[in-house]
């Protein structure tokens, strides 16, 4: 499904940009309709979302080598309503997301990192791979609906 670092990053950037537009349409139903739960259900969406891409994004930016730069634009891209679009098309363009996934080991000195063979070993079973960002994603999640919403509970 995604055979490259290119697709699944992209799928995520827009994934975070349809969910924006889900919490500010909710936003907006809760101040027109008086309707509070379009934000509990439209945040819910957009959190988890928000923490998808931002573990995709570490995800991505280990397997592709970047600088702490565009690692980081890609991460915080998220905080800005709609900035994965453009975050995604600079770094597909700069050729960021260029190539595949890193599989096999290679002579290369820069493909030894210590973080290289289990990041291997995961790539190569993706659902696994998926499956425990997706549990990382969720406890994540959980913790902060337990802490609460930034600022407090209105």
């Amino acid at each position: 499904m995604f055979r490259t670092p290119l697709t699944l990053f992209r799928t995520l950037a827009i994934a975070e940009a349809i969910s924006w537009t889900i919490l500010i349409a909710a936003l907006v139903l809760r101040a027109t309709a008086d309707l509070a739960i379009a934000v509990t259900v439209g945040g819910a969406v957009h959190g988890f979302v928000f923490l998808s891409y931002g573990a995709t994004a570490v995800l991505v930016s280990m397997n592709q080598r970047w600088r702490l730069g565009p690692a980081a634009v890609a991460v915080v891209s998220a905080v800005i309503p709609y900035a994965t679009i453009p975050v995604e098309i600079w770094l597909q363009r700069s050729g960021r997301l260029a190539g595949a996934w890193r599989l096999e080991e290679s002579p290369d000195p820069a493909d030894r990192i210590w973080y290289d063979r289990p990041m291997r070993w995961f790539l190569k079973r993706p659902w696994l791979l998926g499956g425990l960002i997706a549990l990382a994603v969720v406890a994540l999640y959980v913790s902060l609906l337990l802490i609460g919403p930034p600022g407090g509970r209105h």
